[in-house]
């Protein structure tokens, strides 16, 4: 019999002391069973340590990385990458929840692909903080089926061109993550990064079912992007430069420069002046 492919869970915790323990209940409660869960407290401030704590001391096998020092998204991340062992990669945040099937699911539409094919991805339900759900990432007919075609393949152009993946519904081959040598740790944050640059080398293939829940929280990252003072701003900016050096055709260029335009006008609603003038010269000059 073919043994399983071994799967890494990195859960990335930072004051998700209401959260933490239902993201970890949820990769214990998967169907799939050769799993790696690890979890990774990125120096909380609040009760998030006593919650892990309790919960790794009747899970012998989760293994937990504390972190003396905030280090960030990427930063954390990557040192749980160098601890992980697994063929697959999923990037759990601490708040987020894996439905039962989501590991096996990923696992049975890798095998269907071509080695080509790095990324998996899959709809979401959209809950806040009580698990109220509010909507579905994709909306879904009677079936549970996205209503809309959903991209696949090559998505380079349509990763750069808007956002449309839920990325905690993604999980990687691991060698994608070697590939672009983990999460960049100049950055502070990760998603958009990676989809450009795995998105260049690698094919994405996309799972139709509902497979994680995605939680709102209120003054999240995700929600505070595009606000004054924001550092992601500059970090869009370097990906955006990252980008141009991966255009290859007409068609894309035309999309970075629309992207580009889109991002300088929102640097400069948020008063980073700085930042709009630094995508006016790469454009001028591209």
């Amino acid at each position: 019999m073919k043994k399983e492919p071994l799967v890494s869970i990195i859960c990335l915790s930072y004051n998700h002391e209401r959260f933490v323990s239902e993201a970890i209940n949820s990769v214990l409660q998967q169907t799939y069973q050769n799993i790696e869960l690890i979890v990774v407290d990125d120096a909380s401030t609040d009760g998030s340590i006593h919650v892990i704590r309790n919960k790794i001391s009747t899970h012998k096998h989760i293994r937990f990385l504390f972190l003396e020092q905030n280090l960030g998204n990427c930063r954390a991340f990557n040192k749980a990458l160098n601890m992980a062992s697994g063929e697959y990669i999923i990037d759990l945040a601490a708040d987020d929840v894996l439905l039962p099937e989501r590991v096996r699911e990923g696992i049975m539409e890798f095998e269907k692909r071509s080695d080509e094919y790095g990324v998996n991805f899959t709809n979401a339900e959209l809950i806040n903080e009580d698990d109220t759900f509010l909507k579905h990432h994709y909306p879904v007919d009677t079936r549970g089926k996205a209503l809309k075609s959903v991209p696949e393949g090559d998505l380079f152009e349509e990763l750069l061109g808007k956002y449309f993946i839920s990325p905690p519904t993604m999980m990687y081959r691991r060698k994608v993550l070697d590939h672009l040598g983990g999460y960049d740790e100049n950055l502070t944050y990760e998603d958009f990064d990676f989809w450009i640059r795995s998105s260049r080398r690698f094919r994405y293939c996309y799972t139709d079912k509902v497979l994680v829940k995605k939680r709102e929280v209120r003054n999240s990252r995700s929600q505070q992007q595009y606000r004054i003072g924001s550092k992601d701003l500059h970090s869009t900016f370097v990906v955006m430069k990252k980008a141009l050096g991966l255009v290859e055709t007409e068609s894309e260029k035309k999309t970075w420069k629309k992207r580009t335009l889109y991002e300088m006008r929102k640097a400069l609603e948020a008063f980073q002046i700085n930042v709009g003038l630094k995508y006016f010269r790469m454009l001028i000059t591209s």
